[in-house]
């Protein structure tokens, strides 16, 4: 039977306790963040710190300008911008942010497929050479101009183009990202039950095909073309998947509405007041996922099997280090785990004090995130080493990409452990939950940022319900028979290749248009560290041009998706590449937009003209402002080779902003 016995009960108070337990933890650890969050690297009391022994070149801000200010408000020109109660509310959030579903689900399986162990070393390359400067590109561009991913575009308005193409990529995979918390919410509620609904064949729902692994089908029909319970439960009863969409979609399936509708309403609780509210939650979602995958972990590494499992898994293949492809994966699976080029690390940082220790954030959060995909890799394979080690088949045979990892393959696994399934079930659910909410609150709280930083007289709870009702109203197209297959255009297409394009962009954008070594100067006075010669190549170079190099392979590589064997129907591929087109085309809309608002004689003037900071570009507190504009005069120089014209004509004096 499928309704739920004593056991559950027992479920359900083991879980109060846990998370009782866990709270208390959570507030402890809060307040120990709290009292070392106002501290630099070393331990040292941010007072305004700026380090001793000054690099070579530039001259030291003033002390004004380094002068300490508290994390209440930071008065904009003209108008007021909340920051975060405490410094460690911004790394928590930025931790909640990057680590997150994909975390769990993609990158083991990325890792297995693209040659195990050996997997790490092309992406702990891309991630020190691309994926760590860009995150601190991103939060260097966000805390200094204290601007969300569309209005930080002021620093030069003919590429503001590259907000909007973010922040509509942003919003085609905040779309689709509530609709796997709605799956999610949906095994969550399920889990309570004992059995648990994936662990049989349940006539409501099965097929002839259906069997489960006490069925002896040797000398069946069936034998070699069955399926388990827990394949057809997540395809028949709750996706209620159809085979195609040549003859449409369907209509949104009533449970998963519901469910995506809770999704909404804890999204929109947690943004609704802002940097006030979301920073309290990243408490919470940032650190519960790790006592989870850790209980998890040591759960799976007792069971028969963990050992063959996690060996499979980590064991290097080393001709695979080679292959482009694997390098692609590695590129693409750093984007989609830190989140960079989507415009959530530039709102987050806006957010910021002045003089917050950027680059030490960075630092923390990247590795934070690096160690999560490893020790979750860890944890999945132990617990997929034992299916395979019940089902007496090799590991193959029970691993799947994507979603089928974190609803057939794990959940198949729980429901053959011995000792209470419903305790792992409830909380791996909750885990995938929490990981979601984070990532989900993060990247629309990027899009109503922009929304917020373009008509600030708006209330910000106003543009949170509406941006939650929209939301809600576009996920009801993944929670239908034929979602899945649409969740996978727009993740191809509107989180794929848009990002690469406009990480492409913006990294030549204020490497050559606003200029590497404006930048750097303004780090150096935000912060007071002055960066080195290696900086200049990741950003004006190196990472640039391999971006162009991936992005041209994967163009050459590119097949149209299918749905099983078959190719998508030619208007579902028209559909995503139009949603490609709508991104890119902000492109040249704004750079028109911003030329015909510039004054000038000839059109090359005007797109000169365009090129230059606005008068709103710079640090937002008036005091802060005219310190920042007389250091750039005090450190003015000189381009004296030849080859650098281009350069000096265009980035010399930024500090002479659009009137």
């Amino acid at each position: 039977m499928r309704v739920p016995l004593n056991s559950v009960n027992s479920v359900a108070s083991t879980l109060n306790l846990v998370m009782r337990v866990l709270l208390n933890s959570v507030n402890s650890v809060a307040s120990t963040l709290n009292l070392l969050g106002s501290g630099d690297a070393n331990g040292h009391i941010n007072e305004g710190f700026v380090p001793d022994g000054e690099a070579k070149g530039g001259k030291q801000p003033s002390k004004e300008a380094n002068a300490s200010s508290s994390y209440k408000l930071d008065v904009e020109i003209g108008e007021e911008r909340a920051t975060w109660g405490n410094p460690v509310e911004f790394l928590m959030s930025c931790i909640s942010m990057s680590v997150g579903l994909g975390n769990i689900w993609r990158f083991p399986f990325t890792a297995y497929e693209n040659g195990g162990g050996a997997f790490l070393i092309p992406y702990l390359v891309v991630l020190y050479f691309i994926g760590k400067p860009l995150y601190f590109l991103e939060m260097a561009m966000g805390q200094f101009s204290s601007y969300g991913s569309v209005k930080i575009w002021e620093v030069a308005p003919i590429v503001k183009g590259i907000g909007y193409g973010q922040a509509f990529a942003t919003w085609c995979v905040v779309t689709y990202y509530t609709s796997l918390m709605a799956l999610v919410s949906f095994y969550f509620i399920a889990s309570f039950q004992d059995p648990l609904p994936w662990a049989y064949c349940d006539p409501a729902w099965a097929d002839e095909k259906c069997a489960d692994s006490s069925m002896n089908l040797t000398n069946s029909s069936m034998f070699g073309k069955s399926e388990s319970p827990t394949d057809q439960y997540f395809r028949r009863n709750v996706l209620q998947q159809i085979e195609n969409i040549d003859d449409g979609i369907g209509a949104p399936e009533w449970r998963l509405t519901l469910c995506l509708f809770f999704s909404w309403i804890v999204i929109f609780l947690i943004l609704a007041k802002g940097v006030s509210s979301s920073g309290k939650a990243a408490y919470f979602t940032a650190l519960f996922p790790y006592f989870v995958l850790i209980t998890l972990l040591v759960r799976g590494v007792t069971l028969p099997g963990a050992y063959e499992g996690i060996m499979f898994y980590i064991t290097p293949q080393w001709d695979k280090i080679l292959e482009a492809k694997v390098w692609y994966a590695a590129v693409t699976q750093c984007f989609f785990s830190l989140s960079v080029s989507f415009g959530p690390i530039v709102m987050f940082s806006s957010y910021n004090n002045f003089k917050q220790p950027i680059y030490r954030d960075s630092l923390i959060i990247s590795f934070m995130d690096t160690g999560t995909s490893l020790l979750a890799g860890v944890t999945i394979f132990a617990i997929l080493g034992h299916l395979a080690h019940e089902l007496d088949v090799d590991i193959t045979k029970v691993v799947k990409g994507g979603t089928g990892l974190a609803f057939i393959s794990y959940p198949e696994a729980i429901a053959k452990m011995a000792f209470v399934p419903q305790l792992f079930a409830v909380l791996f659910f909750l885990m995938l939950f929490t990981l979601g909410v984070g990532s989900a609150s993060s990247l629309t709280g990027c899009v109503i940022t922009v929304i917020n930083d373009d008509f600030p007289q708006w209330k910000r709870w106003k543009i949170t319900a509406v941006v939650a009702v929209i939301g809600f109203c576009c996920g009801l197209v993944y929670v239908t028979p034929g979602g899945q297959y649409i969740l996978d255009l727009v993740d191809y297409f509107g989180g794929g290749f848009i990002i690469f394009i406009m990480a492409i962009l913006e990294t030549f954008a204020i490497s050559w248009i606003y200029g590497y070594k404006n930048l750097i100067r303004d780090i150096h006075f935000m912060i007071g560290t002055k960066l080195s010669f290696y900086w200049v190549v990741e950003w004006g170079f190196f990472i640039p041009v391999t971006l162009l190099a991936i992005f041209v392979y994967s163009l050459f590589k590119y097949e149209p998706l299918k749905i099983g064997d078959s190719y998508m129907p030619t208007s579902a591929t028209t559909a995503g590449w139009i949603l490609t087109l709508i991104a890119v085309s902000q492109i040249p809309i704004w750079a028109f937009i911003a030329v015909r608002k510039q004054t000038g004689k000839t059109i090359f003037e005007k797109i000169r003209n365009a090129c230059k900071p606005t008068k709103e570009w710079g640090p937002k507190n008036p005091n802060t402002h005219q310190e920042w504009l007389k250091y750039c005069k005090e450190n003015e120089t000189e381009v004296s080779n030849k080859s650098w014209k281009f350069y000096k004509r265009w980035t010399q004096k930024p500090y002479v902003i659009n009137e």
